[in-house]
């Protein structure tokens, strides 16, 4: 058994690092609400855009130019930081499913986050751009847009077959699930299973909105559906962002409680230790009195 000075040594070591530790999800967990509150306020507008474009099927289907290849564009949206718990492996896991069960596509990659990015040229994809400076706490339109053109560019010209977001969706402070979401081109059957995959459930085929166009389709599909790509990449980063911050707080929250047990278990063993020195020492001086008496 350690000696009662190293003893007591690891538990000022390990009482400071719960500090840390909580210190830390308490400022993710303030994060966490603001990141929550503005995905959270942008949802309904991302919901009802895809309403949109489930109706505009057509539309979006002539605002596609791919080669129709065997070739995906992937946005991967993960952490610029670890201490996430299980955040960014859950989504690089939904990658990998993806790839292994599609062998004859060939996947090229764009991120969102350094761990994202570390993961794709880890594993020996094609990275075609990459965006971590673009993820940050306070995730602007103006940066979505950014990415968002990107990859409209991209699909317009590199004659891909589908683009499509891996980011993690917010469900609560508790419960965040991966998801692969098609961005381009955008069908009524893959909006029906996105909103099947985030829990709001529609049906397909069972309404239809006829809209009349002022000025043009023309005009609809060359400056509206951009514009409705922007606000779903833009949903995709809030929700990734709320999901990481929840589950750094959820990480830091375990990790401040393993300190405290283990603080307790080291309080106990450093009394034991004492008490044995104390016990020792007594011994000895039993023994003394005794061997003098003699």
């Amino acid at each position: 058994m350690a000696g009662s000075k190293e003893i007591k040594a690891r538990i000022k070591s390990v009482k400071n690092t719960g500090k840390i530790t909580k210190a830390m999800e308490l400022i993710s967990t303030v994060k966490m609400k603001k990141a929550q509150e503005s995905a959270v306020h942008a949802r309904p507008l991302a919901l009802e855009a895809a309403r949109v474009l489930r109706h505009l099927g057509n539309i979006s289907d002539s605002n596609s130019l791919s080669l129709n290849e065997p070739k995906e564009l992937i946005l991967v949206i993960a952490s610029n930081k670890g201490l996430c718990g299980g955040y960014n492996v859950n989504v690089f896991k939904e990658i990998a499913n993806e790839v292994r069960n599609n062998p004859e596509m060939k996947f090229e990659f764009v991120t969102a986050g350094k761990r994202a990015r570390d993961f794709v040229q880890r594993t020996g994809q094609k990275l075609v751009g990459d965006f971590s400076d673009v993820l940050k706490d306070t995730i602007t339109p103006k940066d979505a847009k950014l990415v968002s053109r990107f990859l409209q560019k991209l699909f317009l010209e590199g004659g891909y077959s589908r683009v499509r977001i891996v980011y993690s969706h917010f469900l609560s402070a508790i419960n965040q699930k991966p998801i692969i979401k098609t961005l381009l081109p955008l069908t009524e059957a893959e909006i029906v299973r996105f909103f099947e995959d985030i829990g709001a459930p529609i049906s397909q085929g069972t309404s239809h909105i006829e809209y009349e166009f002022e000025p043009s389709i023309e005009v609809i599909t060359e400056t509206i559906l951009p514009m409705i790509y922007d606000l779903i990449v833009y949903e995709g980063f809030l929700e990734a962002k709320a999901s990481e911050h929840a589950s750094r707080m959820i990480a830091m929250k375990n990790a401040k409680d393993s300190a405290n047990k283990k603080v307790k278990g080291l309080t106990l063993s450093f009394n034991k230790a004492r008490q044995a020195n104390i016990t020792k020492e007594v011994s000895e001086i039993v023994s003394g009195v005794e061997s003098m008496k003699d």
